[in-house]
């Protein structure tokens, strides 16, 4: 009986032991640890059969590397290098005409802009095409034309008399070359742009560099640098250091009306206003920041073009106030404070600036503005006497002068070897 006793325990040890061995709270031996196991989540609800699986959590987005941008070197041309020389480079006192030409956004795809639309017209007027934009860059590059930025051309001091007053600095360019301003009009990229063959907007590229973001004809996206002025100017001073010895590229005139720069960063009086265009406004003001602070480290400058494109010469100080306000409020906020003023349409406050100083002038003067630019058909210049403020005409490369003004833009290019066979027939007066 004992015998028979002792075999039926030795048996249930044995049966316990194998059972046993797969449970999840066995004791383990540390010197022989089990293999490793994938850990076994518990159902949310013991009612739930055991062998369902949980939903995956997802993996999170790995933040982006952060691009380290080379150092960009930003000198002062109104100073002399030490010795006279850079970079084995003599440099002379310049104190003769700064040239200044101005662009509008440039054509990526002709066959949008000019194909028989009612804007065909005023595209071909007004701008040019990427094709004309890279020849007249290499000509005033080939005729000895170097970069500087708009505001070392004038200075703010004080004169004899204790009034603050404009003058014109020297500047100092290597031996031979001559000074040369740009400056964009309108880089805020219009809807009406987007449907002709522009581009959309401006990103930071995987390169950490300024380019541009747009739809071919057939509306693929295509992320490019040689399509649009701003990253095509950037591409051709990297390809050609000289054209711009001081770090100089042009000032972009913005207008505020339809945001900037690609981004929809503006108020519309003539809609409900709600929070959820608010914070669409404010989402476009944060991814616009980025791209400003890259331009300007890169020698891009910026200046009003009004907010809303408004005619300064219409007398209606109301308008000019408000509007001016608002510029500062949308657009100064983020490009920050500016001395320059592009007058939309070329239309000068209060009849003729140069000939009077008028009350809008004086006011648009006291809210910081000191270099004021019209259009015209020379790089005409003239510091005021009687206020603080210089005027100054800008000389504009687009479809009528090159149809129409050959010989006064010859010290720069010649419009035979610029013009674009892509525009319409209107015809061309080269006599």
């Amino acid at each position: 009986m004992k015998r028979l006793i002792a075999l039926l325990m030795a048996l249930t040890l044995l049966f316990a032991s194998a059972c046993g061995g797969d449970t999840q709270d066995s004791p383990t031996d540390d010197a022989n640890p089990p293999a490793p196991q994938e850990p076994v989540t518990p159902p949310a609800d013991e009612t739930e059969p055991s062998d369902v699986e949980p939903e995956p959590e997802p993996e999170p987005e790995p933040e982006p590397e952060p691009v380290e941008q080379e150092p960009y070197e930003i000198l002062d041309p109104t100073v002399m290098p030490e010795g006279g020389q850079r970079d084995g480079v003599t440099y002379a006192a310049y104190d003769g005409l700064v040239e200044h030409l101005f662009f509008h956004p440039i054509i990526a795809y002709p066959e949008l802009a000019f194909d028989g639309d009612a804007q065909e017209k005023g595209l071909d007027d007004f701008m040019v095409t990427v094709d004309e934009f890279n020849k007249i860059l290499e000509s005033c590059y080939a005729n000895d034309y170097v970069l500087v930025d708009i505001a070392d051309v004038w200075s703010e001091t004080t004169g004899d008399d204790g009034q603050p007053k404009m003058v014109r600095n020297t500047l100092y360019l290597p031996e031979g070359k001559k000074p040369l301003i740009l400056s964009y009009d309108d880089t805020n990229y219009y809807p009406y742009m987007l449907e002709n063959g522009l581009t959309y907007k401006l990103i930071i590229g995987e390169d950490g560099k300024v380019t541009s973001w747009g739809l071919d004809p057939d509306g693929n996206e295509v992320i490019s640098r040689g399509l649009d002025a701003i990253p095509r100017l950037d591409e051709f001073v990297e390809e050609h250091p000289d054209f711009s010895p001081f770090g100089a590229k042009a000032c972009l005139s913005l207008t505020g009306y339809q945001g900037i720069l690609g981004y929809r960063t503006q108020t519309d009086g003539d809609v409900e206003w709600t929070d959820e265009l608010e914070a669409n406004r404010q989402s476009e003001r944060e991814a616009v920041k980025p791209i400003i602070e890259e331009l300007k480290r890169t020698g891009w400058t910026f200046g009003s073009h009004t907010w809303g494109h408004i005619r300064l010469g219409s007398g209606n100080m109301a308008k000019i106030t408000a509007d001016t306000e608002k510029w500062f409020d949308e657009v100064g906020s983020l490009v920050g404070e500016t001395t320059i003023l592009f007058y939309p349409h070329g239309e000068r406050p209060d009849g003729g600036d140069w000939k009077q100083t008028g009350k809008a002038f004086r006011y648009l003067q006291s809210k910081g503005f000191r270099v004021f630019c019209s259009v015209g058909i020379e790089s005409f210049s003239f510091i005021k006497k009687d206020i603080c403020a210089v005027i100054c005409d800008r000389l504009h490369p687009d479809g009528t002068t090159l149809r129409y003004s050959r010989k006064r833009y010859l010290q720069f290019y010649d419009a035979k070897d610029i013009m674009d066979p892509a525009r319409p027939d209107y015809g061309v007066d080269w006599d």
